[in-house]
């Protein structure tokens, strides 16, 4: 995997964008308009997308930012779910995209289809595993854009979240 400048802007776009909310929650200690379930897809991407951290060495950068991007995100969604004061700001009421049955499962079924066409019979349990965590990734934002919707007034802490997101999904685009 070769290392572009729009490749190295994306991942600072993301690990800005993980500060962002981290640091969000640590000094508001509020986790209104912050969708957990967004984090949720997220961590099942990066937990499917990066296997191959058992299997193959890319580089040393590859890998700390793979460990980065499961850790932080698992953090993420600890800090919302269970850590007080923030755990009892989260309004589930308002992050009820329910992204199991509308996200991960047809996605999964995508994926199950697409991984037949190409590969016939003979399951790829990694290629299976990647592919699915590129097409989920592709919708993963949908929860928190919900929750933004929903609340109709944003922060400007959550708004700077989301626009390194989408920044981060834009220069990947650039470096393919």
């Amino acid at each position: 995997m070769s290392m572009n400048i729009f490749r190295l802007a994306g991942d600072m776009s993301h690990v800005f964008s993980i500060i962002v909310l981290l640091l969000r929650l640590r000094v508001v200690k509020n986790a209104a308009g912050v969708s957990v379930r967004t984090h949720e897809l997220f961590l099942l991407v990066f937990v499917t997308r990066y296997l191959d951290l058992f299997t193959t060495f890319y580089s040393i950068y590859n890998s700390v930012m793979k460990v980065l991007y499961i850790i932080s995100t698992a953090m993420i969604i600890y800090t919302i779910k269970v850590k007080e004061p923030i755990a009892s700001t989260y309004d589930r009421a308002q992050d009820s995209f329910l992204h199991w049955k509308f996200a991960v499962a047809p996605t999964a079924v995508v994926t199950l289809i697409t991984h037949l066409i190409q590969h016939g019979l003979a399951f790829k349990p990694m290629d299976f595993l990647w592919l699915f965590s590129i097409y989920l990734e592709s919708i993963a934002i949908l929860p928190q854009l919900i929750v933004l919707q929903r609340y109709r007034e944003v922060e400007n802490l959550t708004g700077n979240y989301v626009f390194f997101m989408g920044a981060y999904r834009f220069l990947y685009i650039l470096n393919w």
